[in-house]
């Protein structure tokens, strides 16, 4: 058994074999993992290229089938995801110190899995995306999907081979900054057998990415908004860039550009691709805080 393995059993389930198991099986696996959860309701094109043990698979498809229906509801979810504006989800990737940040459902609203605890927070890991791998025509790069902090990062980098590479906290937040001007939005997810915390940043695309397909097609509530909402002002033109970009369908325009403010998720993508700076992001009180990783530890360092 490798080191990593070890110390990943240590860390999230010496208590739970069952959780364990799973985690393991998710990380190891997960494109097979992802497609169990996907290919059911179409939302891959291609299956796994890879092959997994009959009595394996038989084991990780009754985790996928338990996760898809605790998915169903914000209460039971244990597999999620919180959209982050692009500045936040960089502030996430440039964290020098270890983090234990608990009980944050005002951010994250979910009943199950709301915790940031980084260990060694600048070992990231760069990994190919298993969404993008099980279309037929993917989005690219592929490896844009990152892990953040041990024990998991050195698994992922163990165990997913050349699909995975470390990378610095500088070319972590790069790339966000790349797959944000290619119009695609950046999900912190959590899950429940992570010992309930975060454990990774995704560059989601609506076409490829199973939680945002079935976010739209399904309204899953597996993605919780970033707690920002887009505002249009008088600058605009309605050229239309706003809505041809917007991966949740949330902006129409007429004489102007029109924000549908229930669908809006606060991604940012429209404001990023806006040439005349006439939509931003604000704060929507109505909705769970933006997930600002520097202001929480500041709040919890009493400064």
């Amino acid at each position: 058994m490798k080191d990593s393995t070890k110390k990943l059993s240590k860390e999230f389930g010496l208590d739970n074999v069952e959780d364990t198991a799973h985690l393991y099986l998710y990380i190891k696996y997960i494109d097979h993992y992802l497609n169990m959860l996907g290919g059911p309701m179409g939302l891959v094109t291609r299956p796994p290229t890879s092959e997994i043990p009959p009595d394996v698979e038989e084991v990780l498809e009754l985790f996928a089938r338990k996760v898809a229906l605790l998915s169903l509801s914000p209460e039971t979810s244990t597999y999620h995801g919180k959209i982050v504006a692009l500045e936040d989800a960089q502030k996430l990737v440039m964290v020098e110190e270890d983090v234990e940040l608990r009980g944050l459902e005002h951010i994250i609203p979910y009943k199950t899995a709301h915790d940031i605890v980084l260990k060694n927070p600048q070992n990231i890991v760069v990994f190919d995306c298993p969404c993008r791998g099980l279309q037929e025509n993917p989005c690219e790069p592929l490896d844009v999907c990152m892990a953040v902090g041990d024990p998991l990062a050195t698994f992922i980098m163990d165990h997913l081979g050349d699909r995975a590479r470390k990378v610095t906290g500088e070319e972590a937040a790069e790339i966000i900054r790349s797959e944000h001007e290619r119009g695609h939005v950046h999900s912190a997810f959590f899950k429940d057998v992570v010992g309930g915390r975060f454990f990774a940043i995704c560059n989601c695309c609506s076409c490829c990415c199973v939680a945002v397909q079935a976010f739209n097609r399904f309204k899953t509530p597996m993605l919780a908004s970033s707690g920002y909402v887009a505002k249009v002002s008088e600058d605009c033109t309605a050229c239309g860039d706003c809505a041809d970009v917007c991966p949740f369908d949330a902006v129409t325009v007429d004489e102007t550009a029109v924000v549908d403010e229930a669908a809006c998720m606060g991604c940012g993508v429209c404001e990023g691709a806006c040439g005349y700076d006439a939509i931003s992001l604000v704060t929507d009180p109505g909705r769970s805080a933006p997930l600002d990783i520097e202001k929480l530890i500041a709040e919890q360092n009493g400064k």
